[in-house]
């Protein structure tokens, strides 16, 4: 009976420690990285409050929508790219937005659902994923 506990403690651990490295803000792998955004949503914090939404969809398209944080004064509020995984990092390129340069990011996991980002520009900031 002892030996079953402890085997059950032990795999509750072993079970727990995978996202406990990835959730202590260290930078992602590129492998974690495409799974955490591959097919989802990811809401980008931006200043003044609200959330600016974009759709990682899993055959390498990206989808942008700023009609709801005031984007179409600056700029054409919805765009379409591609996004890809390179050397731990995730990059993307738009058709129109930024002249169609591509950026790059290091993913940082911060909780089940929170990352943090840095693009390779120095630019940063957070997160939430959803499906």
């Amino acid at each position: 009976m002892r030996l079953s506990n402890a085997a059950a403690c032990l795999g509750l651990t072993l079970s727990v420690l995978p996202f406990a490295a990835l959730a202590d803000g260290s930078p992602l792998p590129g492998d974690a990285i495409k799974r955490l955004v591959s097919g989802k949503n990811v809401f980008l914090s931006v200043p003044l409050g609200g959330e600016f939404p974009l759709r990682y969809n899993s055959n390498g398209v990206v989808e942008g929508n700023g009609e709801a944080t005031g984007l179409g004064k600056f700029m054409a509020p919805k765009d379409a790219g591609k996004w890809w995984i390179t050397e731990n990092r995730l990059c993307q390129q738009w058709k129109s937005w930024y002249d169609g340069k591509p950026f790059c990011f290091t993913i940082s996991q911060t909780g089940p659902n929170a990352i943090q980002w840095k693009r390779d520009d120095g630019y940063s900031g957070t997160a939430r994923i959803t499906n």
